[in-house]
């Protein structure tokens, strides 16, 4: 399977994927560092209820890396979430998937919270599950109250020389230990590009990869979350983190029709631990129909455009 593409409004390359389905378009969102590939399980429990289409985020999977410079701020603005969100209209628009719904992972669900605020009627409804969303006074604080994402994506190893090697290395240790056997092999094989010399190397630079996280303090997804008023979930695991239990039932609190709900079983990672699991969820929580998928949804006054 390839994907097509879709030019973003800086000329970046965004793959996008058709996962399978007739229904209704449902757009899928990944976290970061991963891809569009890692949520095959997911679609599996959900084509035969929707279109289901992937999207892969610039420096991400097959879609392309813009320049990563930082300005004097530090700030990779070219890796800004706000371009993701664009990223996400741009192939809502390509095709032809307004009015539909939409899942969101970790910075997915952000930034399908983003283009939603940006272009309200985008979407049907939303389901998230723990986005990175939080308001400026948690960033404020952040990464000092624990460990930076950032500087352990730069550590990251880039390359194996094999994809059988890198399935070996991550199974043998968290975070991505706890990935459901087929997952973990969906990321090894979308996630690495064959070498010349026989090697595989990561599709998402490390480099990228920090860009992403380092900008998350700089979404205002939080700000304009009463914007969201399409009925919108918002999931989260049991295990501690950040993004958990008390942030969902927060953000719920603050989107007009927005609810939360826990998986108890499940952390961070979840579509990817127990994706039958996060499949049901979804198709409960997206059910009912959808606006007009044509382009003639219901549209209310969203943010200006990004100059």
């Amino acid at each position: 399977m390839q994907p097509g593409f879709v030019e973003a409004a800086d000329g970046v390359p965004i793959a996008a994927w058709q996962l399978g389905g007739t229904g209704p378009p449902l757009l899928v969102a990944h976290a970061t560092g991963f891809h569009t590939g890692c949520y095959r399980a997911l679609a599996a429990g959900l084509v035969d209820r929707f279109r289901v289409v992937g999207i892969d985020c610039r420096g991400h999977g097959r879609s392309g890396t813009p320049p990563l410079a930082a300005g004097d701020d530090r700030r990779v603005l070219a890796m800004g979430w706000d371009r993701f969100a664009d990223d996400v209209l741009a192939v809502v628009d390509a095709l032809d998937l307004r009015g539909g719904f939409a899942f969101g992972h970790s910075c997915g669900g952000a930034t399908l919270l983003l283009a939603e605020q940006r272009r309200p009627g985008t979407f049907a409804r939303i389901f998230t599950y723990e986005p990175v969303v939080a308001p400026p006074a948690f960033w404020a604080a952040w990464p000092a109250a624990g460990p930076d994402p950032g500087r352990a994506a730069l550590r990251r190893r880039a390359v194996f020389a094999s994809r059988a090697a890198a399935i070996r290395h991550y199974g043998a240790k968290l975070p991505l230990s706890c990935l459901r056997s087929d997952v973990l092999a969906d990321y090894v094989e979308d996630g690495f590009a064959d070498q010349a010399d026989g090697t595989v190397r990561l599709r998402c630079d490390p480099a990228a990869e920090a860009a992403t996280f380092a900008m998350a303090p700089h979404n205002q997804a939080w700000d304009h979350l009463p914007l969201v008023t399409c009925p919108t979930t918002f999931a989260c695991g049991a295990a501690p983190s950040d993004f958990g239990a008390g942030a969902a039932a927060a953000l719920a609190a603050r989107a007009p029709q927005g609810r939360s709900e826990e998986h108890p079983a499940l952390g961070h990672l979840g579509p990817f631990e127990d994706p039958d699991a996060v499949a049901l969820a979804v198709r409960r929580s997206l059910s009912g129909p959808s606006r007009n998928a044509s382009g003639s949804g219901s549209r209310g006054k969203g943010l200006p455009p990004r100059s």
